[in-house]
């Protein structure tokens, strides 16, 4: 029986990027869900033109962690058998959509999730990342490796295939932007097969908010540390992400 594969995109306010991204992946997919979170700039009434996709709606805004949540209860309940969740910022590609799909059900190494990474390898044109979000992506990339013994080389890329039926294994509670962090420790925990994909490193806006005070670089960083401690209680595991976890200093 061939595999049920469904794209995810979670949203909030892309309307200058949405029309392009979902034109171009329904070239390469048939199964499309948006999740609406709570738009405000037009991305909606734009949704609203495009044929050929299933759209859920937040009203309010949630986060990306609950857009997300969203999409992994949406695929469950439909009977689909993969998922992959990508940005619709631009930042990632729909031609790689059924080659990062086909990897969770690879003959030599099935995997329940195949993440990208935009530093597994240099592509040509590849952008630099902002100094503050790679740094801070390699500091917790490090922390996530020494604390729950993985061999990842970046935390927080949203482009990811996963097995449907491992995602019922998942409670996912945080629902802003360091869901990922969650979503790394409980995976670890769970003893998922993980492997990485290579994707292009590709910065559009690179002004990107991340709320209120996350904006300032070591706020966001001792908050992930936050996210990642709580996550470890929750589950009842002795190590603990300290604050020079991940320094080379």
């Amino acid at each position: 029986m061939k595999s049920r594969i469904l794209t995810a995109l979670p949203v909030y306010n892309e309307v200058g990027h949405v029309e392009e991204v979902l034109h171009e992946l329904l070239s390469h997919v048939s199964e499309v869900l948006v999740v609406d979170d709570g738009s405000t700039d037009g991305t909606s009434e734009r949704l609203a033109e495009i044929q050929g996709i299933d759209v859920v709606r937040h009203r309010p805004n949630r986060g990306y962690g609950a857009a997300l949540r969203t999409a992994f209860e949406y695929a469950i309940s439909h009977g689909f058998d993969t998922l992959v969740t990508m940005d619709c910022d631009g930042q990632h590609q729909p031609k790689f959509v059924t080659e990062i799909a086909q990897l969770i059900n690879d003959e030599y190494a099935p995997a329940d999730m195949i993440s990208g990474s935009r530093y597994l390898r240099e592509f040509t044109g590849d952008n630099s990342a902002p100094e503050d979000r790679r740094a801070i992506n390699g500091r917790i990339t490090a922390c996530l490796n020494e604390k729950l013994g993985l061999s990842i080389t970046d935390a927080f890329c949203g482009f990811k295939a996963y097995r449907v039926s491992a995602l019922a294994d998942l409670d996912i509670t945080v629902t802003g932007y360091a869901m990922p962090l969650q979503l790394w420790v409980q995976a670890a925990n769970l003893g998922w097969r993980i492997r990485e994909f290579a994707v292009p490193r590709i910065y559009l806006e690179e002004k990107r908010s991340f709320g209120g005070s996350l904006d300032d670089a070591s706020v966001r960083l001792a908050y992930y540390h936050t996210v990642l401690n709580e996550e470890l209680e929750r589950r009842g595991l002795p190590q603990r992400f300290t604050a020079d976890c991940g320094s080379t200093s």
